[in-house]
């Protein structure tokens, strides 16, 4: 068996120190002895957080930001194992967690699957967000209603309870997202148009339309701190969290639910965001809030040549 069983993609903007604690997880006994090359492709950050890395790292510079998905697709470019590994720069991988996930994809009863991810834990030890239902009208709108409380079919992030035994699942979040090299050829890799979120969301969807799915393995963790970049983009990660959602649906539902969820966005979801805002008396977050609301307005205006729709 090669001992190149899986090559690692992170893609890094301005994730300060946690960058270093994700490397260094992966430098144990247990994980450079499953893992071949391991590629942080940056994009343009301005905290120095890529500087310095060890010489088993190779590092693709970007001169500026051309978004995670396309970013991912260079980084896989650069890998030649069976599998690929797409981690999130502020992740902490558990000893054996390659391992288990590389011996997973590698059984003879799972050829069904084309994408593995494993049990997210937070800071604090909780349990955290690590598998999905697809998007659905349904239980978009219902999420921003905070129905999905009331009716728990309606939710689309799979509650902890639900996952404590693993199984097939929708799909699993792209900060822990294991991948068949081959299938990853096949698909086309991630879609560009996905500047920020819910590209592999497109890409589990697309692999399932092809008898692929996805699977959630119960004895196999990772750290995951969560929106480390996030907090540093201000409105542009809402505006693209939107847009995303957009180009979704747009690809993947009738065009009528598309066009309905555009119409709640603008009058339902950014509405009740400003009125949140305003109870709770953070005031500071309106600046935000309105430039996210104008960039996804002149996204919509121009969505026609935008989302290729057409």
């Amino acid at each position: 068996m090669s001992e190149r069983r899986v090559d690692v993609v992170v893609v890094n903007w301005n994730s300060g120190d946690c960058l270093r604690a994700c490397i260094d997880s992966l430098a144990g006994p247990t994980g450079r002895g499953q893992v071949g090359d391991v590629v942080v492709v940056d994009n343009a950050s301005t905290d120095g957080s890529a500087e310095g890395l060890p010489n088993w790292v190779k590092l693709v510079a970007n001169p500026g930001n051309i978004g995670f998905a396309a970013a991912c697709n260079q980084g896989a470019d650069h890998c030649a194992s069976d599998y690929l590994l797409f981690l999130n720069p502020d992740t902490v991988v558990s000893d054996d967690t390659i391992q288990r996930a590389v011996a997973f994809l590698d059984s003879r009863e799972n050829l069904v699957y084309g994408i593995c991810g494993a049990l997210a834990v937070n800071r604090d030890g909780s349990p955290g967000l690590c598998a999905s239902r697809f998007p659905t009208l349904t239980n978009v709108m219902a999420g921003v209603l905070r129905l999905d409380r009331v009716v728990r079919r309606w939710a689309r992030h799979l509650p902890p309870e639900a996952l404590r035994r693993g199984g097939p699942v929708d799909q699993v979040i792209g900060a822990f997202f294991v991948i068949r090299r081959a299938l990853f050829g096949r698909l086309g890799g991630f879609d560009e148009r996905y500047f920020l979120y819910y590209e592999e969301v497109d890409l589990s969807k697309r692999a399932k339309l092809l008898g692929f799915g996805s699977y959630l393995i119960a004895d196999a963790t990772f750290e995951h701190i969560g929106n480390v970049s996030a907090k540093r983009s201000g409105d542009l990660a809402l505006y693209h969290s939107l847009r995303s959602r957009s180009l979704y649906a747009f690809q993947h539902w009738p065009a009528w639910q598309a066009y309905l969820l555009i119409f709640f966005t603008l009058a339902v979801d950014l509405p009740a965001r400003l009125l949140r805002a305003v109870v709770a008396k953070e005031l500071g977050d309106l600046p935000r809030l309105v430039r996210a609301s104008n960039s996804y307005l002149r996204f919509v205006l121009g969505l026609d040549r935008s989302a290729g729709t057409s």
